[in-house]
């Protein structure tokens, strides 16, 4: 199946803004893009995406994804991740691809194996795949084949909306659970359980959120 996988990238200035009590607005910046940068660097070298499609209005993200090889797309409206898929899915279905999968770049620890054997056991048309974050509540990856079986809608306790939009849409949903997806970083917990993890994971994360918070 053609498969696109689709990157929304918010302005790194606006992000983590959870962390603010740990990091300064550049140290944010910084580890914000380390993450993307790893996420990329997951998603290019997988065996079973056909293309990956990056949307965003940060003009630096050009300069990180162009050369791993992935497409760039405009946010200009910059209305968050659930209209920026959207931008995406009109993108694959005016370029034919059969499927979509939806992932954020703040999984850095995304491992290429883990991601080319969600992509292998669901092939089904039409389905709905659910990625959960590892609390159970939102939603770290969505896998829709054909891309519009339904529009996503990402944000808190998305993971439960996600499965009742497949119910109305008459499609059974599946949910899995790949380990390094189920890692987002939003809270300084969430770093701490992204490094207890195994040191070869989100090699880029790691070097910024060391040069950030340097031992004492």
């Amino acid at each position: 199946m053609r498969t696109l996988a689709i990157l929304p990238v918010k302005r790194f200035g606006l992000a983590k803004q959870r962390l603010a009590e740990r990091l300064s607005p550049a140290q944010r910046e910084a580890l914000a893009q380390a993450m993307v940068t790893d996420v990329l660097g997951a998603l290019v070298i997988s065996r079973r995406l056909d293309e990956v499609l990056v949307i965003t209005n940060e003009p630096s993200v050009v300069s990180i994804a162009q050369p791993l090889g992935a497409t760039i797309a405009p946010d200009h409206r910059d209305a968050g991740q659930s209209a920026a898929a959207a931008i995406g899915v009109e993108y694959a279905k005016r370029n034919g691809f059969e499927r979509v999968l939806m992932v954020p770049g703040d999984c850095p620890a995304l491992d290429r194996d883990e991601l080319d054997a969600l992509l292998d056991e669901h092939t089904d048309s039409p389905s709905v795949v659910i990625v959960p974050d590892r609390h159970g509540a939102g939603t770290n990856a969505l896998l829709l084949a054909p891309p519009d079986v339904i529009a996503p809608s990402f944000g808190p306790e998305s993971f439960e909306r996600h499965r009742e939009l497949a119910d109305a849409a008459g499609v059974t949903s599946a949910v899995a659970r790949p380990a390094t997806l189920l890692i987002d970083i939003d809270t300084p917990a969430d770093l701490a359980a992204l490094l207890a993890g195994p040191r070869q994971r989100a090699p880029r994360t790691r070097a910024a959120y060391t040069a950030a918070t340097p031992a004492r």
